[in-house]
């Protein structure tokens, strides 16, 4: 026999959750920032002429120019602000039928008081004087007794009369080393002949034109050199002596190639001619014979 329940049938529901006062304050303040927008009034098109002003307005001052010296230990050298600034504002050219010495130096700029026996001096003379940009180009003498430093090569230059000095030096940096063929000094026999030795030569040739009036320093070219041997184990000094001379007699050309085109780049920047500086020649015009106030006498002698 089956049971029957008497309980009506009811329908099992979740209880409802009370909602987040989260949410209530949430839609509050988007219905009130709606009714502000609402009531907002309406702003004008801004100009083109306005956003030019007012990007003006806003945009930050460009910095100045930087024109003087700010660093206080610079000022203590030999030449001062005014001339500093005079030198670099003057033209710089070269002048009409000047002469040009060339002198070598040292390594500090002061006279080689050796025997000029490297030939680029006279190299780089002759491609001056060939050059035809200047009265006379000649070798210097270093003999003379004149002070060491400027105030020697100044000297010199006006016991020769030139108004330009080619200062020329060149030095080189020497290295020697044992390469691999140097196993074979292991043997007696191979130690006599065998180019186990590396000799290594680099240099450089400079030249500078000195103008000799001024005291300024007009260009300086350089030509630089290099070059490597492998030789034996015997007299690695002269060797190393004629290795460089070899350099110096192969870059000699070029060296001259530089400093012609310099120089014509110099003539070429020449002012006008009423801008040179000459010297002031003062004449004064004819004075009338009125103005003068001095009797004239006319005669009639043989008419």
């Amino acid at each position: 026999m089956s049971h029957t329940s008497l309980h009506p049938l009811t329908r099992r529901t979740s209880p409802r959750k009370p909602s987040s006062p989260l949410l209530y304050m949430a839609l509050l303040a988007l219905l009130c920032g709606t009714g502000c927008a609402a009531h907002r009034p309406l702003e004008a098109p801004m100009l083109p002429a306005a956003y030019a002003l007012a990007e003006t307005a806003v945009a930050p001052a460009e910095p100045p120019i930087l024109t003087e010296n700010r660093f206080s230990r610079d000022n203590a050298g030999s030449i001062s602000e005014e001339s500093l600034r005079e030198v670099l504002a003057s033209p710089v050219f070269l002048e009409e039928k000047a002469r040009v010495g060339i002198v070598p130096v040292q390594g500090s700029y002061a006279l080689d008081m050796d025997v000029p026996l490297p030939a680029v001096t006279a190299a780089l003379a002759e491609a001056l004087d060939s050059s035809g940009e200047f009265e006379l180009a000649s070798e210097v003498s270093t003999d003379f007794p004149v002070d060491r430093g400027i105030s020697g090569l100044r000297e010199l230059a006006a016991r020769y009369r030139c108004d330009y000095l080619l200062i020329y030096r060149h030095r080189f940096v020497d290295d020697s080393y044992m390469n691999p063929v140097a196993w074979g000094y292991l043997t007696v026999l191979g130690a006599l002949f065998l180019p186990g030795h590396t000799l290594e030569s680099a240099g450089v040739l400079e030249a500078t034109l000195f103008d000799v009036k001024t005291g300024t320093l007009l260009f300086t070219v350089n030509e630089r050199v290099h070059d490597q041997q492998r030789v034996n184990m015997w007299h690695s000094e002269l060797k190393t002596q004629w290795m460089k001379r070899k350099m110096l007699e192969s870059s000699t050309q070029k060296l001259a190639d530089q400093v012609v085109g310099k120089i014509r780049r110099l003539v070429a920047a020449r002012p006008a001619p009423e801008r040179r500086s000459s010297k002031a020649v003062v004449s004064s015009p004819p004075v009338p014979v009125e103005a003068a106030g001095v009797p004239v006498t006319v005669s009639t002698t043989g008419l």
